[in-house]
Order: C-alpha cells, then structure tokens, then sequence
C-alpha cells in the first residue's frame, strides 16, 4: 500500500493557500510567518523604509567591537614580553589584568 502526502502551506493571516515561510526580526529576536503574496507585499512595504535606512548586521548578531580578549588585537605573549620590559609584574600563563592590558594599548 503507498501513501502520498500533500503539505499546503496556507497564510498565517488570512488562510489563503500557496503560502511561503518568510523570516524577519525585531528587536534581536527572529520570527517566521507563512505569508501568500498579497501579505507578503505588504509586510515588504510596511518595512521598506526601515529597511532602507537600517544597516545589516552580521548572521551571528554581532557588531563589530570588543574580541572575546577584552578588545586587544596584541597576542598575549606580546603582552607579556612589554610587561616584563616595562617592569611591570605578569603571570606566565592564565589571565592578564586589565591594568596591565591598558598600559600595553596606551603604549602601543
């Protein structure tokens, strides 16, 4: 015995049927709602000028900015090397201070 399955996707709004997935967010989170033609026309308008005026971000949400390693594009043993020259105390291994790490940025 076979079995064919039909998926309709119908619009969330009003019902009608050969309906798409669109996706868009707000405010940091992101939606998804099945839209026919005709609303899809109209969510399109209704965002085209804050789409306009607005800027992409990134797939990953991030804007550019600080790293993980607390903004410096120095490598850690660099850090530590103009530490000891400057006199100042720094540990082989684990993390930097901070005051350390502006010294090293008002330096460099």
């Amino acid at each position: 015995m076979s079995k064919s399955v039909s998926v309709i996707i119908t619009d969330d709004l009003d019902g009608s049927q050969n309906a798409e997935t669109v996706s868009f967010g707000f405010d940091g989170v992101t939606y998804e709602v099945d839209l026919g033609k005709k609303n899809r026309a109209r969510l399109e308008r209704a965002l085209a000028p804050f789409i306009e005026a607005g800027r992409r971000v990134p797939r990953g949400g991030r804007r550019g900015g600080a790293s993980r390693s607390g903004g410096s594009s120095a490598g850690r043993a660099d850090v530590r090397a103009w530490a000891r020259t400057a006199g100042l105390k720094v540990s082989e291994r684990g993390r930097i201070s901070s005051d350390v790490m502006r010294q090293y940025e008002a330096a460099h």
